[in-house]
Order: C-alpha cells, then structure tokens, then sequence
C-alpha cells in the first residue's frame, strides 16, 4: 500500500456512506490556537490595566473626544490595531501626526487618500502638544506613576513626559558630573576620551529607557557611580535626579523622527525666478508638466516642505495643507511576443523569469520570459529619478521657491 505524506493529506477529503468529510488544513488549527491565545492574552492584560482603562463593562472605556472626522479614524484606526488609548497617550502638531498616519500606512493601514487627510486633521485639532497628559492613578498607597500595558504589547501608556524647566536644571547637574565620559548629547564620549573614562550611550541604555521620573536612574546612581566632580551620585537629591531624568529623555525625544530637532525647518531660501528658469531649461520640467495645468494651485495645495519632498520623490506620501496627493502612477510595460500583436498595459509583475500585466480593458496576460520576447517597461517617474543625479542644492531650492507660487 502506498504511503502518502501528511503534507499531501491537508485538503483531501474522505468519503463516507452517508457524508462527505472535509479534512481542515494544519494552518487553519494553527490559526485558531493563535486567535485564541491572542484572546486570553488581551484578557489577562485588560483585567490589570487600571480601572477605567479596561475594555470591559466593569469599567468607563475610553472613548475619543468628539469632533469632525471621529468616525473616520474610529474606522481606520480603531477597528483593527488599537484602541483610543494609544492615540490619546500624547499629544503632537500637525507635522508630526502626519509622520503618525504615514507610519501606519506602511504598517498595512488602510484608508484613501481623503480619508487620511481627514484623520490628520481630528488628531491634530483634537490632540495638539502640551495637551493634558492621560495618566494612570498609583495603586492604593503608591507613590508614583502604574506602568500599565497596552491590549496585543503596543507598548506602555506611561510615557515620559518631558518638563522643560527640569530638562534645564538637568542639563547644569549633567555637564558638571557626566558630560565628559557620556559626551554632549548623552550618547557615549568619543574617542578623543581616555578609553578608561568613555561612558556608555545613556540614549540607548535600558536603565534610562526604562526610566519615568527618575524612578529607575535613582535606584540606579543611589548604588555609587563615578562622576566628574567626585562627589559620591548616592548624594543627589530626589530633585536632581528628577530633573536629569527629564535631561536625559530630552535627549533620547531628539533622536525621535517627531523631535524638534529632525523637523524640516525653512526650506523656501531659493529664488523663484532662477527656479522658473530652471523648470523651463535645463530641468526640462516643462516637457511633462504645466503650470497652468497639472501644476495649477500646487502651491497652495502643498506646504513647501511636502511639496519638496513630491517632487524629488514623487512616489512617497504627503499629506497637503487642503487636500491629499493624487495616488502614484503605475508602471506602464508593453509586451512584443515572437509572434503576435504588442500587448500594453498596466505593469502587475516582472522578474528574470516572468511578466505579467493588465490591459486597458482589465484582462490579465502573462508571460514567461524569453531571449525572443521583447519586454518595455515604462516608469512615469524616470525623468524625477533622472534629475537627482543632477540637482544642485541651489537647483532644488530654487525650483521649489518657483512652485510654490503657483497658487
């Protein structure tokens, strides 16, 4: 008798006198042991989140403020991958709750370009900065902040919230007692240093990512740690630990895409009439592109820095001031067989070994490659791609100052 593999067995069926037994996929077990434990891990977690937190009818969940586009990214944002929590944890300008929305487009969330317009502008409308910071209460006689978990491990809703005027008074604690081996942004001394005396990289150090309010770089310094002055760290006061606490998440928030420090400051330093001589020369923008066609009212479509960002790469995201950018062009190919019609359309797949595409009319055709089959790939975006060999810093800034006035 033969014998047939497992592997072979998953989706064959057995017949019986009076039914016919259909064999469920290995997978498909696997998938309902993991939506399972996917389940009783959200229980466990949401029966130790603090009262009024949980997602259960013991307590109040939260629930978004109202305002115009709620539904919108109650839809988008909640339905699937988190809840409101994680959205009303911090708030952020525009700018950054446009790095937000683009980073959960990459993650797999789905919505047009409309819609993520819209979701930009209730979040920050309705979550601007310095708004009051959401916490967790202390347990019964607890005297600082509960780390409570997120639902599905989204991360801790304890954030740090730096205070300024602290972040300050840490800095003058940090250049007197740790600056010379922990260099000037925290992040190791370099190698200028006695190798004896270069500290590790306090931005990257589990003890301060850990860290709220001090409460585990106190521990921590309270032990003895080396410092500039020679005065023994187990001295510093609950103050001064507090204060270079926040020093030391300042520092660790500058190395964050939302950081003041990588936000694009002033672009428009070009000059439009050198841009406009630009876009009609040398830059041979003018052969694709009118700017009392495809390009009317672009200026005041875009802010200048994503307007930068559009043309140099055409093909990213970019959230306007008053509206959302056109969706990217496909790649166009055309396919000549050895014999037959030349088929064109809309380019679906191409590798070494096959192509496929989708005509006008939606039917699909595919091929397998050939030295006899000729294949022409089109990519609306060569001539951008083109010109970043060729910009010079002064090219691109004068021809954004250009765009930017065709209002």
């Amino acid at each position: 008798m033969p014998v047939t593999h497992p592997n072979q067995r998953r989706n064959q069926t057995h017949q019986t006198p009076n039914a016919k037994i259909s064999i469920n996929p290995p997978e498909m077990n696997h998938k309902r042991k993991l939506a399972a434990l996917l389940a009783a891990t959200a229980l466990c977690l949401n029966a130790q989140a603090p009262p009024g937190r949980r997602s259960t009818t013991s307590g109040v969940p939260a629930q978004l403020p109202q305002g115009a586009n709620k539904e919108v990214v109650q839809r988008v944002c909640g339905a699937t991958c988190h809840g409101p929590e994680l959205i009303m944890s911090r708030g952020r300008d525009r700018d950054q709750w446009t790095q937000v929305v683009t980073a959960m487009v990459t993650r797999g969330a789905k919505a047009t370009d409309q819609e993520l317009v819209q979701i930009v502008d209730y979040l920050s409308k309705t979550f601007p900065p310095n708004m009051p910071q959401r916490t967790s209460q202390p347990a019964a006689g607890g005297s600082g902040p509960v780390r409570s978990v997120r639902i599905l491990g989204s991360g801790p809703d304890d954030q740090h919230i730096v205070d300024p005027a602290a972040a300050e008074r840490g800095k003058s604690i940090y250049v007197a007692e740790c600056i010379t081996c922990h260099g000037n942004k925290a992040r190791g001394a370099n190698e200028n240093v006695a190798p004896n005396q270069r500290g590790s990289d306090l931005v990257r150090s589990i003890t301060v990512l850990h860290d709220r309010y001090g409460d585990t770089i106190g521990p921590f310094l309270k032990k003895g740690h080396p410092t500039q002055s020679g005065r023994p760290s187990a001295n510093f006061t609950v103050q001064q630990i507090t204060d270079l606490s926040h020093f030391l998440h300042d520092k660790v928030n500058d190395t964050l895409r939302s950081s003041p420090s990588s936000r694009v400051q002033n672009v428009l330093t070009g000059d439009a009439k050198a841009g406009a001589a630009f876009f009609n020369g040398a830059g041979k923008c003018s052969t694709c592109h009118s700017p009392k066609g495809d390009l009317a009212g672009v200026g005041a479509k875009y802010d200048p820095a994503t307007l930068q960002g559009r043309f140099l790469f055409p093909r990213t995201i970019g959230f306007g001031r008053r509206g959302g950018g056109a969706a990217s062009k496909p790649d166009m190919v055309t396919v000549t067989p050895p014999s037959g019609p030349a088929v064109s359309g809309t380019l679906v797949h191409l590798d070494d070994f096959d192509v496929a595409l989708r005509d006008a009319s939606g039917e699909y055709h595919s091929w397998k490659r050939t030295p006899e089959l000729k294949v022409e790939k089109h990519d609306p975006y060569a001539a951008h791609n083109e010109l970043l060999d060729q910009y010079t810093d002064k090219n691109m800034h004068d021809l954004l100052a250009y765009l930017v006035t065709l209002k």
